[in-house]
């Protein structure tokens, strides 16, 4: 992975924080009126390797965004109803309504990236999910007005470890410790590479998101939901009512 890991050194950590916070109470607005308005939704895609920092953007970013507006959706291993499906399946479901925002916590790229990285798919399967991602959502895109936003929460090899240890030694982060992250950090090459076959196949473009500095992670996304959100404009609906119709 060839992308920054890391703030650029020339920015103020306070100035940013400063800038980030104006942003998350104007990203709280801008939701607000998309979900009133209801032309328009938002799927905001965090992927990631382990510690990356997944659920502290979603914490830091949606703080301020009502519940009744803002949806969050984990992708873990699947069920065994899901498994009885296309892979797509769990997805599909659970995209936005319109006036929605959708979170995903890792997504449908776990079935190319955790399935190709142990052997469970072959070149020509992956291939086939590929295209059926691209597919997808361009459908969704282009047939329900969705935005989609695809970030990759870049995090460093010496970060992700410190930040895995944190969860052996702080008490207070022990809850976040499975076994199985470091088993899955020992196979960090074959992630950076099965993420590189994404970046370079994917038809809607990734954002790559320097994650070493939390408070940087925060502005990137923060930074380009606002100005998404900016772009569609969206507009509060007139008063529909017979009754009220001459009191404007």
């Amino acid at each position: 992975m060839k992308n920054k890991t890391e703030a650029p050194d020339n920015l103020d950590k306070e100035d940013i924080k400063i800038k980030t916070t104006e942003l998350v109470n104007e990203i709280s607005d801008l939701a607000t009126t998309l979900y009133a308005e209801k032309k328009h939704s938002v799927l905001v895609i965090l992927q990631g390797m382990d510690a990356a920092g997944k659920d502290g953007v979603t914490k830091n970013v949606f703080c301020n965004v009502s519940p009744e507006f803002v949806r969050f959706q984990a992708f873990k291993k699947p069920s065994e109803e899901e498994l009885a499906h296309d892979f797509l399946w769990r997805a599909h479901k659970v995209v936005p309504e319109k006036g929605e925002i959708t979170i995903f916590n890792r997504s449908h790229y776990e079935d190319i990236l955790i399935q190709y990285v142990h052997g469970w798919i072959d070149d020509k399967r992956r291939d086939v999910r590929m295209d059926a991602i691209n597919a997808f959502e361009k459908l969704l895109e282009a047939d329900n007005d969705t935005t989609i936003l695809k970030f990759f929460l870049n995090i460093s090899y010496q970060k992700q470890e410190e930040k895995l240890t944190e969860r052996v030694t702080i008490r207070k982060k022990q809850w976040k410790h499975t076994d199985s992250d470091w088993e899955e950090r020992k196979l960090w090459d074959k992630y950076q590479s099965a993420y590189n076959y994404i970046f370079d196949n994917s038809k809607i473009k990734w954002i790559n998101v320097p994650c070493d500095h939390e408070w940087y992670r925060n502005y990137v996304v923060a930074k380009e939901l606002h100005q998404t959100l900016i772009d569609l404009n969206p507009k509060y609906p007139e008063l529909v009512s017979n009754l009220f119709k001459n009191k404007n």
